[in-house]
């Protein structure tokens, strides 16, 4: 049987045999001051085996739990914040249809939005717009609503007692998504207003379509000749019928073209209502 060690926890003197002595020859200090050293090898008490944390396991293992943890981290925080995010979305579509009606610079967007706003309207196959809807199916993205849903709305307003149609516009410019929205008058042809954004154009360029310079351009202008949509963007200094068209923005003809044909196009779908006597 291997000889143990036990070494003096108050001089450090080591003693040898089989058990502790009863006093420490050193320092006199007693019996119980001693402690067993643990010897590489001894049977009775093996070594503890370390973990490997350069193992290929033990990296497989941590990086599927760090992985683990941040997606559910993700998933909750993405979670809380999606209803705040939607609302956001919500409220700043509200402010883009109130501009193209020349009502800016709101504080409380849902009180003004239901002053002016009198019904979000669908237009059915005849024209007719027979179906409203209800606030909580309020839509952030019309061109979605078409392509997806073929839903083509029609936002009724009244400002100053006057009815005004607002109708949501959308294409591409020359680096990304255009949208907006063209405020017609009662007669549904001359322009009352408009509003422009869009993802990615060029500033001092294409960029320039959001300026009231270029927005106020549409004011009055004609939306129809008969039942054809004449509202359109010319090239800069290349206006033809003043009645119905703008300059377009110099240095920024593509976003300009693509502005044209939006009108054209989205205004396009709503030729029955627009031309109808109701």
């Amino acid at each position: 049987m291997a000889t143990k060690k036990f070494v003096c926890q108050v001089c450090g003197y080591v003693y040898e045999g089989e058990s502790a002595p009863s006093q420490c020859p050193v320092c006199k200090a007693p019996g119980t001051q001693f402690k067993e050293v643990e010897q590489p090898g001894d049977p009775a008490k093996p070594a503890k085996k370390k973990r490997d944390t350069n193992s290929n396991v033990y990296t497989l293992i941590y990086a599927a739990v760090m992985v683990i943890v941040v997606a559910f981290l993700l998933a909750f925080v993405n979670s809380s914040l999606r209803s705040r995010q939607d609302e956001n979305i919500k409220m700043d579509t509200k402010k883009q249809i109130l501009s193209a009606l020349h009502v800016t610079g709101v504080k409380d967007v849902n009180a003004e939005y239901a002053r002016y706003v009198k019904a979000d309207c669908l237009m059915d196959a005849e024209g007719r717009l027979d179906e409203k809807v209800d606030d909580r199916d309020f839509a952030t993205s019309y061109e979605k609503e078409v392509k997806e849903r073929g839903r083509l709305h029609v936002f009724v307003c009244e400002v100053e007692g006057e009815t005004k149609y607002v109708i949501p516009v959308y294409g591409t410019g020359l680096w990304g998504a255009l949208w907006g929205y063209v405020a017609l008058n009662a007669d549904k042809s001359s322009v009352y207003g408009v509003y422009f954004s869009h993802a990615s154009e060029t500033p001092g360029l294409g960029a320039e379509i959001v300026t009231d310079a270029f927005k106020g351009q549409f004011v009055g202008k004609q939306a129809l000749d008969a039942d054809k949509v004449v509202l359109g963007v010319m090239k800069h200094g290349k206006v033809e019928n003043p009645a119905c068209q703008v300059d377009g923005i110099s240095g920024g003809t593509i976003t300009s073209n693509g502005v044209d044909q939006m009108l054209k196009n989205c205004l396009g779908n709503y030729i029955k209502f627009l031309t109808s006597k109701e």
